[in-house]
C-alpha cells in the first residue's frame, strides 16, 4: 500500500502533463504518481513515463471510467487526484494530504472558486455553470461544498473503496461530492489559485452537452438519494393539478346539480390517484435507503479494518 498515490487521468495532454508531474514529484517526494492515459493520440504516455510517473491505460473512453480504474487499482492512505492540464497548484497538495492523514478528513476539496477561477478561465458559461451547480447541489443536499465540479480532490482509502462509480464522464465530480455528502463523510476545503489552460492545450469539457449530463446526473441523484422529497415533490404538484381541475368542477355541482365535465372529474381521479402512488414509493424508497445507510456504515467499517490489515 502506498502512503500516497497521485492519481492523473489524461488526454492529450502532452502539452502539460511533463510539468504535471515533475512539479508533485517535487512537493510530494514520497508519493507514487499514476497517469492513466484514456486512448491518448499523443506522447502523453512517453512523456509521463520519461518525467517518473507509473503510467498505465485506460481504454473505455470517459473520466468516470478512468477513476473506477484507478479506485480498483490502487491501495493507499491517502489519494490526490487532479487533472493533467496543469491549472491546479501543486503547492496546495500537502496541505490536503495533512487533512486526510492527520485531520482524518474522507475528502478534500480544491475550491478554485473562492479564488482566481472566474477571473482566470476564459469560457463565461464554464463559470456560469459552476455557479449554478454549486448553488443547486448545496441547496438540495444541504451541505457547504465549495466547489463541485473541481478535478483537485484527495480522499481516504474508506472514501475510494466504498465510493461507487457509475458515471462516465465529467460528471463524475458531481457524483463524488453528493455520495460524501450523503454518507456524512468528513470533507473540508483548501482555497487554491486557479489559472487557465496554458497556450496550445486544449480543454475536453463541453460547456453544453457535458453540462446537460452533470444535470440529469443531479436529477438522477437527488431521486436516488432523497427519494421522499423527490417523490413527495411529484406528489405535491399532481395534487395541486388535480385540486385545480377538480374545484371548477365542484363549484358547478354545488350551484346546478349537475357535473357537465365528467371526463374532466375522471382524469382528476388518475391524477390523484398518481399522486398518492408517488408519495407512497418515496417513504418506501426512504425506507430502503435508511437500510442501505446502515449498510454502508457496517461497510466502512470492514474497510477500515482491511486497511489495518494491509499496512
Amino acid at each position: 500500500m502506498d502512503k500516497i498515490a497521485v492519481l492523473v487521468p489524461c488526454y492529450n495532454e502532452e502539452k502539460t502533463i511533463g510539468k504535471v508531474v515533475s512539479d508533485f514529484k517535487r512537493v510530494l517526494p514520497t508519493a507514487t504518481i499514476y497517469v492513466y492515459d484514456n486512448n491518448s493520440s499523443d506522447k502523453t504516455s512517453e512523456i509521463a513515463e520519461r518525467e517518473g510517473a507509473i503510467v498505465r491505460h485506460e481504454y473505455k473512453q470517459g473520466k468516470g471510467n478512468v477513476i473506477r480504474r484507478m479506485f480498483r487499482e490502487i491501495d493507499a492512505e491517502c489519494y490526490i487526484m487532479i487533472d493533467g492540464d496543469d491549472t491546479y497548484p501543486a503547492e496546495a497538495a500537502p496541505e490536503m494530504v495533512e487533512k486526510v492523514l492527520t485531520r482524518k478528513a474522507d475528502m478534500v476539496v480544491g475550491d478554485r472558486l473562492s479564488s482566481t477561477y472566474f477571473e482566470e478561465n476564459k469560457r463565461p458559461f464554464h463559470n456560469f455553470g459552476n455557479d449554478i451547480v454549486r448553488k443547486s447541489i448545496n441547496f438540495l443536499f444541504k451541505n457547504d461544498i465549495k466547489d463541485i465540479m473541481t478535478g483537485y480532490r484527495a480522499f481516504s482509502y474508506e472514501f475510494v473503496k466504498t465510493f461507487p462509480v457509475l458515471s462516465k464522464g465529467f460528471e463524475i465530480e458531481t457524483e463524488m461530492s453528493i455520495h460524501a455528502v450523503d454518507k456524512n463523510m468528513f470533507v473540508e476545503n483548501v482555497v487554491i489559485e486557479y489559472r487557465d489552460r496554458p497556450e496550445g492545450s486544449e480543454s475536453k469539457l463541453n460547456t453544453f452537452s457535458d453540462g446537460i449530463k452533470v444535470i440529469k446526473t443531479i436529477i438522477r441523484l437527488f431521486a436516488v438519494y432523497k427519494p421522499l422529497a423527490f417523490y413527495g415533490i411529484i406528489a405535491a404538484i399532481l395534487t395541486i393539478l388535480a385540486v385545480a381541475f377538480f374545484i371548477p368542477v365542484l363549484v358547478n355541482y354545488t350551484k346546478t346539480g349537475l357535473v357537465p365535465n365528467f371526463p374532466t372529474l375522471i382524469v382528476c381521479g388518475f391524477v390523484a390517484i398518481a399522486a398518492i402512488q408517488s408519495f407512497f414509493a418515496g417513504i418506501t424508497l426512504q425506507t430502503l435507503r435508511q437500510k442501505e445507510k446502515q449498510d454502508f456504515e457496517m461497510n466502512l467499517i470492514k474497510t477500515d479494518n482491511d486497511k489495518k490489515n494491509m499496512k
